[in-house]
């Protein structure tokens, strides 16, 4: 049995465009932003979804909707563990205020590895992994063979790309589509970032290797 999980970003927000941290925080979508999604959609719109899951966060609800517009017969399933990594104090801060404290690029290695501790009033790196691995297994146990379209942010899928397929994290350019496809439980990423609405690099931030690499990635 295989199953393709088609990974999708939210499209950008008005925080993207600002270069605003905004994690469990949520932002609308620009007006570029709804351009791109609509782009992503007619891109999906001969996919033939079995189901489809995505953050509670209103930015990667908003994406869900359009791209459901094109499968009407799907309901959408929400999960809190797809939201976004919690930059806790950080949150509605610019990213400079974080990279001045903690640069991105030590910051990443760490969450994906499990070893930060979190930011202040933020989430630990262990218990991001945990819920973004979880998350994952859920639905590929619920379903084992199909297409399902996953909606939701950067650092949570590309964290879970990242457990399939270690290396310097992936970015993710807002309301791109990533693939991933598991065959008799063996996960194998197809295509990571494929920017398919032209929206380009802009609050897509790559990050190095972490030190650890996971011991068994999500099935």
């Amino acid at each position: 049995m295989t199953l393709t999980l088609t990974l999708v970003r939210h499209g950008q927000t008005q925080f993207n465009a600002r270069s605003i941290l905004q994690g469990s925080s949520n932002s609308p979508l620009t007006r570029t932003g709804r351009a791109g999604v609509r782009s992503t959609a007619h891109h999906l719109a001969a996919s033939d979804f079995t189901a489809v899951y995505s953050s509670p966060s209103g930015r990667a609800v908003a994406t869900a909707v359009e791209i459901l517009r094109h499968h009407e017969h799907l309901r959408l399933r929400v999960d809190a563990d797809l939201r976004e990594y919690d930059f806790g104090v950080f949150e509605r801060r610019p990213e400079r205020e974080l990279e001045a404290v903690e640069p991105w690029a030590d910051l990443v290695p760490a969450v994906l590895s499990g070893r930060h501790p979190g930011l202040p009033k933020g989430e630990s790196g262990a218990a991001f992994m945990g819920r973004v691995a979880g998350v994952f297994e859920r639905i590929a146990d619920e379903h084992p063979e199909g297409d399902v379209l996953v909606v939701g942010h950067g650092l949570t899928l590309g964290a879970y790309l990242w457990t399939v397929r270690p290396g310097p994290l992936v970015p993710l350019p807002n309301a791109s589509v990533s693939t991933v496809r598991l065959a008799d439980g063996v996960a194998q990423v197809v295509e990571a970032g494929l920017d398919v609405a032209g929206q380009g690099p802009l609050g897509a931030r790559p990050a190095p290797t972490p030190m650890a690499a996971p011991t068994a990635a999500p099935r």
